[in-house]
C-alpha cells in the first residue's frame, strides 16, 4: 500500500512555507493577511488601531515602570525622615529613663520634692527670694544722672569691636557731654 491512500487527511497542494514548518517565525510578520481575514479592512483604519495600541501600551508601561520608581524615590525620602525621628525620639526617651532612674533613688526624691513642693527638712529655714524689677532707664538732665544714663546705654548697645588692634591711648579727660534724653513727665518732689 502506498502512503497517499492510507491517510484520510487532505494533503495541502502547495509544500508548507519555511514559517509554516517552524524555521522562521518572521515570516509571520511579513507574509501578507489576506483580506478576509483581516481586522479591518482600510488603511486608515489600521493606523489608527496601530495607534491606540501604543498609546495602551505606553500608559501600561509607565503604569508598570515609570510610577513605582517614583514612589521608590519618594519612599526612600521618607525612610530618611522617619529614621531621623526615630533616633531623636530614641535619645528623647533614653533621657527620660535615665532621668526616671535618677528619681527612684532617695536623694532624687528629695530634690524633686524641693523643687516642686519646697519640701524642707528639719532644722533648715526656706528664704525666697524674688528677681529684682527693672532698673528705670529714664533719668533727669543734670550732672549725677547724665553719667548713669551713659552707662545704661553701653550696657545695652555694646560699642562694636575695633578692626584693627591697635594699643589704645588714653585720651584727656574731658567732662561727659550731657545725655539728649527727654525726662519722663517729672513730678516735683514732696516737701
Amino acid at each position: 500500500m502506498s502512503g497517499k491512500n492510507t491517510s484520510t487527511i487532505d494533503r495541502p497542494e502547495t509544500p508548507p512555507s519555511a514559517a509554516d514548518r517552524g524555521r522562521s517565525r518572521l515570516g509571520d510578520l511579513s507574509r501578507p493577511i489576506r483580506v478576509d481575514r483581516r481586522i479591518t479592512h482600510h488603511r486608515r483604519s489600521n493606523i489608527a488601531l496601530a495607534l491606540v495600541a501604543l498609546m495602551i501600551a505606553g500608559a501600561l508601561a509607565a503604569a508598570i515602570f515609570v510610577l513605582p520608581v517614583k514612589t521608590m524615590f519618594d519612599q526612600d525620602d521618607q525612610i530618611a525622615e522617619r529614621t531621623d525621628q526615630l533616633s531623636e525620639l530614641q535619645a528623647v526617651n533614653n533621657d527620660l529613663r535615665s532621668e526616671v532612674a535618677r528619681l527612684k533613688t532617695d536623694d532624687g526624691i528629695k530634690e524633686a520634692a524641693r523643687e516642686q513642693l519646697g519640701f524642707v527638712e528639719p532644722g533648715e529655714i526656706r528664704q525666697s527670694i524674688r528677681d529684682l524689677p527693672p532698673v528705670p532707664t529714664v533719668l533727669p538732665d543734670g550732672w549725677p544722672f547724665s553719667l548713669i544714663t551713659g552707662i545704661v546705654a553701653v550696657r545695652t548697645n555694646p560699642p562694636a569691636p575695633a578692626a584693627t588692634s591697635a594699643p589704645a591711648t588714653p585720651a584727656p579727660s574731658a567732662p561727659p557731654a550731657p545725655a539728649t534724653t527727654t525726662p519722663a513727665t517729672a513730678t516735683p518732689p514732696a516737701p
